[in-house]
């Protein structure tokens, strides 16, 4: 056990300390090592290599702290995600795609970071991976700030509603009541970047349209954001329906989890094929989010992974079932 010292400014120190020791106590939880702060000195005891990696991430939060970065414990996990891929953590930190009264959209990982990119930067993108790792959060907000400096002239936010099928006409009220159940977490997302009266306002010029993916056929969407959510949910004919819709002066971008696809078994995933048919097309881009990408409750990432290791074992004695068996040294081989 190896136990080092590091003297801090006392402005960092003080923000290394946080309310009631949060941060100190995240950060203990994501290095292999114990950490004491006592005044302005931080201690670290440990292994030698897990001392030498704690100091690497104390001296980034040190730095974004002077360069006036307010640390909390989400900030912990950005910095160990951008140097586990060797990028440089106030590069993720200082993109802030959305900024409202107090709040600020930025990245989270250093795929959220290649999300926010390839969204300024191409005409269509995908976003997939599990749930929580801000697809959609971030797809609106890259939304809201193209609707606020006038880049386009309306949001039209979609989903299949899968679940609805031919049941969606038996319920009660207009289009909008209709709809509500299955496009709420857009709706959740759209309240979090802009006042309610802001929104309903949107919503009634028609600046902000929301509707269930059958509705989008046969239109042309010029100068629109269009978000489709749930895509794993899309059939291959309805991803093809959906972004044969693109206008001029329009981009889209596409979120899904291809753990989660709720079609009728047997029924293929438009997700999933069209990252097969399209990955190499220029100004579409692809980014595919992972566990360590979930920024929900920490329980959220353990949940995601336990599924994922699941499912791999599924497949495996599923490949295993399917091996053929030898013929020729049993009874079961017999002619009868």
């Amino acid at each position: 056990m190896t136990r080092t010292t590091i003297e801090l400014e006392n402005d960092v120190a003080a923000e290394l300390a946080g309310t009631q020791d949060v941060v100190l106590k995240t950060l203990e939880d994501h290095l292999d090592c114990r950490v004491h702060l006592r005044g302005n000195v931080l201690t670290l005891e440990g292994d030698d290599v897990d001392i030498d990696a704690a100091r690497v991430v104390v001296d980034e939060l040190a730095g974004l702290i002077e360069h006036g970065h307010e640390i909390a414990p989400g900030t912990i996990q950005v910095v160990e995600s951008a140097l586990d891929h060797h990028k440089d953590p106030a590069a993720v930190l200082e993109d802030v795609v959305w900024r409202h009264r107090d709040k600020k959209v930025a990245p989270k990982t250093v795929n959220q970071k290649e999300y926010v990119d390839a969204i300024r930067s191409k005409t269509v993108t995908f976003g997939v991976g599990p749930a929580g790792t801000g697809k959609t959060y971030l797809a609106i907000a890259m939304a809201a700030q193209a609707l606020s400096t006038r880049r386009v002239s309306r949001i039209i936010l979609t989903r299949p509603a899968v679940e609805a099928g031919e049941r969606l006409g038996f319920l009660p009220g207009d289009l909008m009541a209709k709809v509500d159940p299955y496009m709420r977490p857009l709706f959740d997302a759209l309240y979090d970047m802009l006042e309610p009266e802001r929104v309903n306002e949107f919503l009634e010029s028609g600046a902000i349209e929301v509707a269930p993916l059958a509705f989008l056929r046969g239109r042309t969407l010029n100068d629109s954001f269009v978000i489709l959510d749930e895509a794993q949910n899309t059939t291959p004919e309805q991803m093809k329906m959906f972004l044969t819709r693109l206008g001029f002066g329009s981009q889209i971008v596409v979120t899904g989890d291809v753990t989660q696809i709720d079609l009728p078994r047997g029924e293929r995933s438009g997700l999933i094929e069209v990252g097969q048919i399209l990955d190499d097309i220029d100004d579409i881009g692809f980014v595919r989010f992972d566990d360590t990408d979930v920024v929900r409750h920490k329980l959220v990432q353990h949940i995601v992974s336990a599924y994922a290791e699941h499912a791999e074992l599924l497949e495996q004695q599923r490949q295993s079932r399917k091996k053929p068996r030898r013929r020729g040294t049993g009874d079961d081989d017999q002619d009868v």
